[in-house]
């Protein structure tokens, strides 16, 4: 199978300027936000129109968003947060927490997130209760399988992602090899590709593990995130978005 894109389409930058762009989520309103990890602010990009979402953001990381459509946030400074709509910002967890990195929402209602120094993937529960499901040196990425019932998670320090199994509980099994690349932010579609910001572009295996092929970059990519069909890229200075021929998984 080929890479799903059309030979035809090209990267298109939307947005410049950043420090460390990061975190791309769109919203079902039409408008995308993502994260400027060293301004320390979230971004919201709608029309062609590029305003601040959030200033003080606490090194916001990875961004995703809950079925209510409320913004959730890793943030580097320690802790990962939920905006509610009237703008106020509610700590989801925090104690013993080093430096989440990424974050992603299950339609249980849970939400797994890396913690990158601490070495650790956790899982906030619907009760609220936040516990560790896996530990690898240096946890970046995290993504969801189309069926809910695998947990990809890059390792940013060994140089490759693992699939987890989850248990009925929402515990995971332990992790078997993936891919071998090194990868920042990963997303999945709903054919069961998953697409990796690597080195030099985003990586795209299917669902066994072959790799399709390579969007290259012009600088190294540091997430991405689908909008239906629309993939929108990040890399530390800018945004860039490309039509693709599947539609991105759907976890809220």
């Amino acid at each position: 199978m080929p890479l799903p894109i059309d030979p035809q389409e090209e990267l298109q930058q939307i947005a410049t300027g950043f420090m460390l762009a990061e975190g791309p989520v769109y919203n079902r309103r039409g408008y995308l936000l993502f994260s400027d990890i060293r301004n320390a602010r979230i971004h919201k990009w709608e029309k062609g129109e590029l305003s601040v979402f959030r200033e003080y953001s606490n090194r916001a990381n990875g961004l995703t968003f809950d079925h209510q459509g409320r913004l959730l946030a890793a943030e580097g400074g320690g802790r990962v947060t939920r905006t509610e709509k009237h703008g106020s910002i509610t700590v989801l967890a925090e104690a013993g927490l080093q430096g989440p990195n990424d974050i992603v929402y299950a339609i249980d209602g849970s939400i797994y997130f890396t913690d990158l120094p601490k070495g650790r993937v956790y899982q906030i529960t619907r009760q609220g209760q936040v516990r560790v499901v896996a530990e690898t040196a240096g946890p970046n990425g995290v993504a969801l399988s189309p069926n809910q019932q695998h947990l990809y998670v890059a390792d940013y320090k060994v140089g490759g992602v693992k699939i987890h199994a989850i248990e009925a509980d929402g515990s995971l099994r332990p992790g078997k090899e993936f891919a071998r690349l090194t990868v920042d932010g990963l997303k999945t579609d709903e054919a069961g590709n998953v697409w990796m910001a690597s080195v030099d572009g985003i990586e795209v295996y299917n669902v066994h593990g072959e790799p399709l092929g390579k969007i290259a970059t012009p600088e190294r990519p540091t997430n991405c995130g689908f909008s239906g069909g629309t993939l929108y890229i990040t890399t530390p200075g800018s945004v860039y978005r490309i039509q693709t021929k599947v539609f991105g998984t759907r976890t809220f």
